[in-house]
């Protein structure tokens, strides 16, 4: 089994899908995540604001940032080893990456700002 591991820029919250502008990209690579753990794919997300361990932890990570910076992510592993950086993976390249048959993209419905998503409604971000 794969395990994709996502390390991200510090965000408001573990995903960066709330506030009250949230980027189109990172509704979409949730959504690619849920649908890649839908298929038996482990997956974690690190946000470097709440998880700065998980960053220590990984050698890779760390050997990346001491080059890149934090301005260098979003840094993807797969299977420990680095995929991608700078960007978010589509979800054709995740699915390449462990062996999923892609179907056409179905975007979840995800909590927006205002909701009780990860801001807690009136929460701010």
């Amino acid at each position: 089994m794969s395990m994709i591991e996502v390390f991200e820029p510090a965000m408001c919250c573990s995903t960066g899908v709330c506030g009250p502008e949230v980027p189109q990209e990172l509704v979409t690579f949730s959504a690619d995540l849920d649908w890649l753990r839908a298929q038996g794919t482990d997956v974690a997300r690190h946000n470097l604001a709440s998880e700065p361990v998980a960053f220590a932890g990984k050698p890779a990570v760390l050997d990346f940032l001491q080059v890149s910076g934090s301005e260098g992510l979003p840094l993807v592993l797969v299977n420990g080893t680095v995929a991608m950086a700078g960007r978010y993976p589509s979800r054709a390249e995740l699915a390449r990456w462990v062996g999923a048959v892609q179907a056409e993209p179905t975007r979840s419905a995800l909590p927006m700002a205002g909701s009780d998503g990860c801001c807690g409604g009136g929460g701010s971000c």
